[in-house]
């Protein structure tokens, strides 16, 4: 994915959160935190350096002070195409040589561990 979407000077990790906005602009940074799986601190430098790129603002929380929605700009939005054939084209790398349900198979059980995930802590030794 890293070599799929470095001319547009993003990494993976921001690409995930422009996918989340692409879905439902407007999100705070605490739902793309958990929607993401990522801790509150890491997300914010993400959307420090998208906003710095000029790829999403901030905006007041209407009922919260303390908060910011995130929203996509033109640029953002506009980028969505180019980069989601970036994603196909590695996910299309990512499965070679698996069938139509293999590749079903392969996302379901992702899926399960995305979700244990949000669930269990791992416990410490």
């Amino acid at each position: 994915m890293r070599e799929e979407i470095e001319t547009y000077d993003l990494t993976p990790p921001q690409f995930g959160l422009l996918a989340f906005l692409w879905q439902q602009d407007g999100m705070t940074q605490v739902e793309l935190s958990e929607k993401g799986q990522i801790d509150r601190t890491t997300v914010g430098g993400l959307i420090d350096r998208l906003e710095k790129i000029g790829l999403v603002e901030r905006r007041q929380h209407p009922q919260d002070r303390r908060a910011y929605k995130i929203h996509l700009t033109q640029r953002g939005k506009e980028l969505e195409g180019p980069l989601t054939e970036c994603a196909d084209r590695t996910l299309k790398k990512f499965t070679k040589g698996l069938n139509e349900q293999e590749i079903a198979e392969l996302l379901r059980m992702l899926e399960i561990l995305r979700e244990e995930g949000s669930v269990y802590e791992i416990p410490s030794c």
